[in-house]
């Protein structure tokens, strides 16, 4: 009869655990900048009726995207490298997907305002 050993366990890397919070940080700085400057966005209804009639239902959505979006994908990064380092794996990447993805929704709202405003031209 073999006698079956234990799995051996996972070293903590210490390295990654470090760079992971470091961009973790960073990344809810970025997220915090992007949720301030979505309350800018309310300045893109000021031409609104001088050049035509803007749609504020598509402006309010694009604003409240741009402003709960970032937010809402940090969180849900931050929980996914929390798992991911309390398995001991490598984690630094998911605050780099975590950034990208938090200023990607912000465009996306800021884009989705800006198609409420009628074109000047």
């Amino acid at each position: 009869m073999s006698v079956a050993s234990a799995p051996a366990k996972r070293r903590v890397i210490v390295w990654d655990l470090v760079l992971t919070i470091v961009l973790l940080v960073v990344m809810i700085g970025v997220a915090v900048v992007a949720m301030f400057l979505s309350f800018l966005l309310a300045f893109a209804g000021d031409s609104c009726g001088a050049a035509g009639p803007c749609d504020y239902d598509v402006m309010g959505t694009g604003m409240v995207i741009a402003f709960a979006g970032p937010i809402t994908a940090a969180f849900i990064a931050l929980v996914a490298a929390v798992i991911v380092l309390v398995l001991k794996r490598i984690a630094f990447w998911i605050p780099l997907v975590g950034i990208v993805l938090v200023i990607g929704v912000f465009v996306a709202g800021a884009a989705i305002t800006a198609s409420g405003v009628p074109s000047t031209s």
